[in-house]
């Protein structure tokens, strides 16, 4: 009971560390939402759009980019797919004549030593001669007007790099459970302040919707210089913020995701994937990192139960640090739209999260890399 006690006060402490913090990395202050006075001439920017088997989702994606402004281009990188993912997005801009130049590139096979949406990239940057390059996920769908208001929020920065971070689904029971704890764990580990000042290391940026400067890209020796990595998003950050910053990343409802976790298994398979290469497949992280979560994410919760074995102080200290942990997670569930209750079930998920950062450890060390789209990486890519 002790040892519960010293947890539940660490975790007490943590929280509150977190919720008086300067750079506040709870909260969700760096926001940038769709204007509808932005200007719509997109003559200098090329929307780059990697897609591997997304023709349920990639018309959504390319209708939508055909309401954004004049003189847009669109390259869809057609990444050996099985579905129609190509006849789908032809068929998207063709339904919506307003100017979108589209093009359609059937890529090549994958070669060693490259992860598959970057190898994608790369085919289809050697075509970009705009000076701005948006790279966007096939699912995702973006509100009238946001790209123009993307360009400006660029050229005003004069950022080699503006990242949004979409409004993932959160529809289903476990959606609502894991997807607000998913964006919290990530503001934590890459607080947006932080990778927002050009004067501090860390870096960060979420994939789905990235606006780079062409020449800045080209400058670090393009999607190459990054080619095995599977956290490409951040990597890809890290290095235009040492080459030309700054970077920028924020939030969005005018950016949503139209990808599905309904299921548990559809979240573990997402998470998994990636979750032991954060921790630079490293076992004395992985261990530090579990500690870490028992004691600030799930001792508040195993404190408040102790109140049933007579442990009145680790209750009490439980229970102070669980409406702590309740208030820092506070506004990313109201982000989502949820009721306030939801913002208790933060220990549950931690303890899913922890479970698919083992299962990602486990698959690692039988040798797979990581799988996504039908394809699995041996652990060669890692060191690359």
């Amino acid at each position: 009971m002790i040892v519960l006690t010293v947890c539940c006060a660490l975790s007490l402490l943590a929280w509150v560390a977190v919720l008086l913090a300067p750079h506040q990395p709870h909260r969700l202050r760096e926001r940038l939402d769709a204007d509808a006075g932005a200007s719509a001439d997109l003559s200098s920017v090329t929307v780059l759009i990697p897609a591997r088997d997304e023709a349920d989702v990639i018309g959504r994606t390319v209708a939508a980019l055909a309401a954004q402004g004049q003189d847009l281009a669109a390259i869809v990188v057609d990444d050996q797919s099985s579905d129609g993912t190509a006849a789908a997005a032809t068929a998207a801009a063709a339904t919506n004549p307003t100017g979108l130049a589209l093009r359609v590139l059937r890529g090549e096979p994958l070669p060693p030593g490259w992860a598959g949406k970057l190898w994608a990239l790369e085919q289809g940057q050697k075509l970009v001669d705009r000076p701005f390059v948006l790279l966007l996920d096939a699912d995702i769908e973006l509100a009238p007007g946001f790209v123009p208001t993307l360009l400006r929020e660029a050229q005003r920065r004069d950022a080699s790099l503006v990242s949004i971070m979409a409004e993932l689904r959160c529809a289903t029971f476990w959606e609502r459970l894991l997807t607000p704890a998913f964006v919290f764990f990530f503001k934590l580990l890459y607080p947006f302040a932080w990778s927002n000042d050009p004067r501090r290391r860390t870096a960060a940026a979420a994939g789905g919707c990235m606006l780079v400067r062409t020449a800045a890209l080209r400058e670090i020796g393009g999607f190459a210089a990054i080619r095995g990595a599977l956290i490409d998003d951040c990597t890809l950050a890290a290095a235009l913020k040492r080459a030309a910053p700054p970077i920028w990343l924020g939030v969005s409802r005018s950016v949503r995701s139209l990808r599905e976790y309904a299921a548990l298994g559809d979240f573990w398979a997402m998470v998994s994937r990636s979750a032991f290469t954060q921790l630079r497949y490293s076992s004395a992280l992985l261990l530090v990192t579990t500690a870490l979560m028992l004691a600030v994410l799930l001792a508040p919760a195993a404190g408040v139960a102790s109140l049933a074995l007579g442990g009145s102080a680790a209750a009490i200290i439980g229970a102070a640090a669980w409406l702590a942990m309740t208030a820092a997670y506070s506004p990313v569930v109201r982000f989502y739209r949820l009721s306030p209750p939801w913002a208790l079930t933060l220990p549950l998920a931690a303890s899913l999260f922890l479970a698919m950062t083992w299962s990602s450890a486990f698959a690692y060390w039988r040798g797979t890399h990581g799988n996504w789209k039908s394809r699995s990486y041996d652990r060669s890519l890692a060191q690359h």
